[in-house]
């Protein structure tokens, strides 16, 4: 937590283009963004991953976000479409250990994508479904 950027940032030991706050989330703007309008959406308290925040503070996440889409979207930002990205550890590229949400504008050919496995486009029987079903819901 010490040297976590984004509790630096809630602390006002860092520097932001803060857009909104409240008493548990702030959302700021990103200092490397995909597109101008990229914004982050933070939990004011520390937590690495999303399971660990509860379901109240998890919602008013998504409710800023949902706010703020809207204000993009009305913004003189160019904008066709608005991605919410949050990866959720390494191996889904958080790069911050400090849970947030991504918001940003997007536009054709704007040169942001996700690249699919080869795999990707051969589709699971409804067997393989159902049990990847059954086992998350243990």
């Amino acid at each position: 937590m010490n040297n976590c950027i984004f509790c630096k940032i809630i602390n006002r030991e860092l520097p932001a283009s803060i857009i909104h706050e409240d008493d548990q989330v702030i959302a700021f703007m990103d200092i490397q963004p995909v597109n101008p309008g990229h914004i982050l959406v933070v939990p004011k308290i520390h937590r690495e991953f999303i399971a660990e925040l509860d379901e109240d503070l998890t919602s008013g996440m998504f409710n800023v976000a949902a706010k703020i889409n809207r204000a993009l979207r009305k913004s003189d930002i160019r904008s066709e479409g608005i991605n919410y990205f949050l990866a959720d550890g390494e191996a889904a590229g958080q790069e911050v250990f400090h849970t947030h949400l991504h918001i940003f504008p997007r536009f054709r050919n704007d040169g942001f994508g996700l690249r699919f496995g080869e795999r990707y486009s051969v589709l699971p029987d409804r067997k393989e479904l159902d049990e990847v079903c059954t086992s998350i819901k243990r």
